[in-house]
């Protein structure tokens, strides 16, 4: 099991190995519900619906909740939340309380949901996941920050990886210079696309640095401070420009 408090978490599932995946292009548009709490999750789905075709649809949990919720089943029912939102593909929660998240993921095992992702790591995710991941054969993973969501070899995180997550891009210059950069797969808060259009016009020299601080620039919702997240997102930036740097000879 990957360590809780450095790397994202997977709780490994049978579903991919039992059921048939048909890519969204072969399909239906592949569709993810996301769970937003507060300030937490619009942008991102800003982001998708302007980068892919993938179908989102969406639900409020409020922004103010109690420390505590003794029973999350009836707390959750008392919000008469429009249930079919656990009957996408993948669902991505920002729920950020370890009462709730874990039934959340419960409701969408019941409601067909073949994946979650679960926003703002182990910490705040609650107990008993890995019992529901077994239980519904659903995928379930927790990020600290969601641009360090890769292809897991769980299909329907692969189709969502496949646009949005690690950072990958594609650089032109010349004369030393950025011409243009083209965003292969980027955070799905949408903080590579503004670090490619800073990027024009920059030396390639000074370029890895400057998609790091671009990115910690970005009003991102990631942890701040000398160990936060943030960091780590900028990290992940620079080191795709150094790549797509080498790449492009």
């Amino acid at each position: 099991m990957i360590s809780k408090t450095v790397a994202p978490l997977y709780f490994a599932d049978t579903y991919a190995h039992r059921h048939t995946w048909i890519p969204h292009k072969a399909r239906c548009r592949f569709t993810i519900g996301v769970i937003t709490r507060g300030k937490y999750g619009h942008r991102l789905i800003e982001n998708i619906k302007k980068n892919s075709d993938f179908k989102v649809s969406t639900i409020e949990i409020p922004e103010s909740l109690p420390d505590f919720i003794e029973a999350p089943s009836d707390f959750l029912a008392d919000l008469n939340l429009d249930k079919s939102i656990f009957s996408n593909d993948l669902i991505i929660a920002y729920i950020l309380h370890p009462d709730l998240t874990p039934e959340i993921v419960r409701l969408a095992g019941e409601n067909g949901a073949r994946a979650v992702i679960i926003a703002g790591g182990a910490a705040k995710a609650g107990s008993g996941l890995q019992k529901i991941s077994e239980k519904y054969n659903m995928h379930v993973e927790l990020h600290e920050i969601c641009c360090d969501i890769e292809q897991c070899g769980n299909n329907v995180v692969n189709e969502f990886a496949s646009r949005f997550g690690r950072p990958e891009i594609k650089i032109t210059t010349k004369a030393g210079l950025i011409t243009k950069v083209e965003v292969l797969c980027g955070a799905p808060c949408g903080s590579t696309w503004h670090m490619a259009k800073g990027l024009l016009g920059t030396g390639t020299k000074d370029a890895p640095g400057k998609a790091g601080l671009l990115v910690q620039q970005y009003p991102c919702r990631a942890v701040r401070g000398i160990k936060g997240g943030i960091h780590k997102a900028g990290e992940l930036h620079k080191k795709a420009v150094e790549k797509a740097l080498e790449e492009s000879g």
